[in-house]
């Protein structure tokens, strides 16, 4: 696809698109193609993913097999470890003030991890958590298995960018996997609330 079918496709601006293509190039996880001409003019430049040929699903699968035996051990290192890559990762965000602002900074980052989370759904008003659908992810087959490291390090990735636009503790983040076959649930919720409410 070229940057307009992509700015149609995602309903973002054609400058906003060639921009993040242009990061997705230098990254090579996006390559450009020359498109058949269309009739007048110079052809087109089109975009394609680069297909990953490392097995990452197997050397996740190694490095959740060594956080040992007992599953609570397993989650918890994996919370850390995804608070310390939340840590190393630009942290330009917005600030946080209220729950639908979490929940925007926790969709944006979900969607840049590849979660894929419905954007459809909206939250009742008024209300003390907020939920994102998601419906795809990017270690699904390792989660079937392990989904106390692969969730865990989600958990604590969301946990620490919310930590880090907000005050450390004001909302929290919980992890659903597998609701159904194909979803998993990530809610956030105001700790203010949470306390007003016992």
């Amino acid at each position: 696809m070229d940057a307009r079918e992509l700015a149609a496709e995602t309903g973002q601006h054609v400058t906003t698109v060639r921009f993040h293509l242009e990061v997705l190039v230098k990254e090579s996880l996006v390559c450009q193609i020359q498109q058949p001409p269309r009739g007048r003019g110079r052809p087109r430049i089109g975009y394609t993913a680069v297909a990953r040929t490392v097995g990452y699903q197997e050397l996740a699968q190694v490095l959740a097999d060594q956080l040992g035996a007992d599953p609570r051990v397993r989650l918890d290192a994996s919370v850390t470890a995804g608070r310390a890559w939340a840590a190393k990762m630009d942290d330009s965000m917005r600030p946080i003030e209220t729950l639908s602002d979490a929940k925007d900074v926790a969709t944006n980052l979900l969607a840049e991890l590849g979660f894929a989370p419905d954007r459809s759904v909206d939250d009742p008003p008024h209300a003390d958590s907020a939920t994102i659908r998601l419906t795809a992810c990017p270690l699904r087959d390792l989660a079937r298995t392990h989904s106390e490291v692969v969730c865990g390090v989600h958990l604590g990735l969301m946990r620490e960018v919310l930590d880090r636009a907000s005050k450390p503790g004001q909302f929290t983040a919980s992890l659903h996997p597998f609701v159904e076959p194909e979803l998993c649930l990530a809610r956030l919720s105001s700790a203010t609330r949470a306390l007003s409410t016992t």
